[in-house]
């Protein structure tokens, strides 16, 4: 059965209006001082779904979320947002996500986000974090708290 190509061009806007619809806009604080102490996210761990766009949010300056090597799904686009500026991520891979404040990693002020449930990339996430952790001078049991509440 083919579709004319004009009946294609009514349903794939409807589609696409659908989609965005649908899909949700989370915020992230970058913090000096929060309900899990100093230098953290809030909320450090997000789950969400496919399409989900998250916003951080320079709530105190000199900050910046920016994604992990190593501790992204396979095929997935970092990001690198700039000190004391929001910066807004659309998640279009499933999986996990690890970020971090570039200026303040070594006080262990990372984040991670689950896109749409998936955790396959799970163990190269925890592989990557035992390197990772050996570089906070503080808060060294954060990360393993973190992904701790992450599905397995």
């Amino acid at each position: 059965m083919k579709i004319p190509i004009k009946n294609l061009l009514v349903i794939l806007p409807i589609f696409l209006i659908s989609f965005d619809l649908v899909s949700e806009n989370h915020t992230v604080k970058m913090l000096n001082q929060g309900a899990g102490g100093v230098m953290v996210f809030e909320p450090a761990v997000l789950k969400i779904n496919l399409g989900d766009t998250v916003t951080f949010v320079s709530t105190d300056a000199a900050h910046n979320s920016a994604s992990i090597p190593g501790m992204l799904p396979v095929n997935a686009s970092s990001w690198n947002g700039q000190l004391s500026r929001d910066i807004s991520v659309t998640f279009t891979t499933p999986g996990i996500y690890g970020y971090q404040c570039t200026p303040h990693a070594m006080m262990a002020m990372i984040g991670f986000i689950q896109v749409g449930g998936d955790s396959s990339n799970l163990q190269s996430v925890k592989n990557n974090a035992e390197k990772l952790k050996s570089t906070f001078v503080m808060n060294q049991s954060r990360l393993d708290d973190y992904l701790s509440l992450l599905s397995k």
